[in-house]
């Protein structure tokens, strides 16, 4: 059985850092696109992160460059999410996903984690 479990998320005041980790099991995921999309009530999903397993291919959605790294660690099958310069608009649920790539739907998700920045 895939899981893609969530670890990380907290308050946090603005300027702040967290650390999000998503420990995935239950499948190899070479192959595969990993994701962190994150929403907010009343907000459409973004995706705000991807990062092919092979970590040859990243994206980062315009409204975190330059203040997220994601990075993946194949030995510990652990995909993260370095969140630098934290906005209270960065508070939301943020979840770890998985998709075959060159494929759009993502396969796996995980619960979310949430993350709250003060102002």
């Amino acid at each position: 059985q895939v899981q893609l479990v969530e670890s990380g998320g907290g308050l946090v005041q603005a300027g702040g850092s967290l650390r999000l980790s998503c420990a995935a099991s239950g499948r190899t995921f070479s192959g595969y696109v990993m994701a962190w999309s994150r929403q907010a009530p009343g907000k459409e999903r973004e995706f705000v992160a991807t990062i092919s397993w092979s970590g040859g291919r990243i994206y980062y959605a315009d409204s975190v460059k330059g203040r997220f790294t994601i990075s993946r660690d194949a030995a510990k099958n652990t995909v993260y999410l370095q969140m630098n310069s934290l906005k209270p608009e960065d508070t939301a649920v943020y979840y770890c996903a998985a998709r075959t790539l060159g494929e759009l739907q993502y396969d796996y998700w995980g619960q979310g984690t949430q993350v709250t920045v003060s102002s």
